[in-house]
């Protein structure tokens, strides 16, 4: 009977790369949630991380890959949130606890905006096999609970279930949160549920 080794424990330098790359793609994360790809230079990027411009080239050659990683890193934070709801809950409670979390992530600053239509970031990202497998198993998951909730009357059917998928989407970025956050006159839970409520209850009287 032959005897599995276990897996070769990386070296301390492949160690310090890897920390060193995820404290970039921390740092883009946050930048890109401030103040979004087009004003995010790679210069400040570099002194926050307190690395010289041409080494952070060595992990990252262009401003999109740096954008791109962090892209990845929240698709992959979404479907790690997506796992580990509980399989049996209604599809519009799935719908709604995931709304919830985008909503509680932008909130903490971690919500990286996402590209414009035409911007080299899309360009980027649409070349980018991680996080277009990522993007199209997250659509796939909550395309199948709009389709579930439609068919028990929890969102209106008459609606194209990618009209509601992208309404949804359009949350992770909704610029709501900030203007009501600003106004200081509620917690950040309250800004959540109220946004929850007009995204999913609509604005017409109950």
């Amino acid at each position: 009977m032959s005897v599995i080794a276990p897996p070769a424990k990386p070296s301390f330098k492949a160690q310090m790369l890897q920390a060193r790359e995820e404290a970039i793609v921390q740092t883009v994360n946050r930048l890109l949630a401030e103040k979004g790809f087009d004003a995010m230079t790679v210069d400040e990027v570099a002194a926050a991380v307190g690395i010289a411009k041409a080494s952070l080239y060595k992990h990252f050659p262009s401003k999109e890959d740096l954008a791109a990683a962090a892209m990845v890193r929240i698709m992959q934070r979404t479907q790690d949130m997506l796992a580990a709801l509980p399989a049996d809950a209604r599809p519009i409670d799935q719908l709604r606890a995931v709304v919830r979390w985008a909503l509680q992530v932008q909130l903490a600053g971690e919500m990286p905006s996402l590209p414009s239509q035409n911007s080299s970031l899309r360009a980027a990202l649409m070349a980018n096999r991680g996080y277009l497998d990522r993007l199209i198993a997250v659509s796939d998951r909550l395309g199948g609970w709009i389709q579930a909730a439609q068919a028990e009357g929890a969102i209106n059917p008459a609606l194209p279930p990618i009209a509601v998928l992208y309404t949804l989407y359009a949350r992770a970025c909704d610029p709501v949160l900030e203007f009501l956050k600003a106004g200081g006159q509620h917690s950040d839970e309250r800004i959540v549920e109220l946004v929850l409520s007009t995204c999913f209850d609509g604005l017409a009287a109950r």
